[in-house]
């Protein structure tokens, strides 16, 4: 009993392709970004990770929302 819905995988690896791309940027500048404030205001190392996991969270929300948004513009199932 199939329900005629089907994956469409070019759509899904697209999708995915994008998002490693871009989640590797975002991952790459929050670390940065944290590492620079840390160093800019000579803050200790448990600040500095702080900072880093920061921002390193929001680059996960960054990608996270990437995905959602692409998801509506390339639909992963049809039918």
């Amino acid at each position: 009993m199939s329900t005629g819905r089907r994956i469409r995988w070019d759509h899904v690896s697209t999708v995915v392709s994008a998002a490693i791309l871009l989640g590797a940027e975002l991952i790459g500048a929050g670390l940065a970004a944290g590492w620079a404030i840390a160093a800019l205001f000579n803050a200790s190392w448990m600040v500095e990770i702080f900072f880093e996991g920061l921002f390193g969270l929001l680059a996960l929300y960054g990608i996270y929302r990437f995905v959602m948004k692409a998801k509506s513009v390339e639909p992963f199932v049809e039918g």
